[in-house]
Formats: C-alpha cells, sequence, structure tokens
C-alpha cells in the first residue's frame, strides 16, 4: 500500500497524566500497529476506555510514518 501511514498505539503506568514519562518500561501494553490514523484511533479510544478509571493509565497514537519519513 502506498498510502499507507503507520502508527502505533501503546500505553502504561505514568507518574504524572500531564507528561508522557512512562514509569514502568518493561510492562507497556502494546495495543498494536495500525496501517491509518483512523483504526489507530478508534484501538486507542477502546484501550483508553478500558483504563478509564485509572489516573496512572495512558494510552498514545504514535505516528510512525512522520519518524520514517520525517519529510513527507
Amino acid at each position: 500500500m502506498s498510502d499507507t501511514k503507520l502508527h502505533l498505539v501503546f500505553g502504561g503506568r505514568i507518574d504524572n497524566p500531564q507528561t508522557l514519562k512512562f514509569t514502568d518500561l518493561e510492562n507497556l501494553d502494546i495495543v498494536g500497529m495500525f496501517p491509518d490514523y483512523a483504526s489507530a484511533e478508534e484501538a486507542w479510544r477502546g484501550a483508553a476506555q478500558r483504563t478509564v478509571d485509572d489516573a496512572e493509565m495512558k494510552y498514545v497514537v504514535v505516528h510512525l510514518h512522520k519518524l520514517l519519513q520525517p519529510d513527507s
């Protein structure tokens, strides 16, 4: 697929909800890699919803395509 824009969704324990400082890197929850933002966002919403009552858990979407091809 030439229009694939890889996204990674993962989460884990943080020490401050205002930051992305993960406290336990060995136990990150890797939700998966997705070919577009829409499917990554759907996976992120599902993971975040499952842990909504845990203020120390945070999930993020990483735009891997921007890291792999920063000039595009």
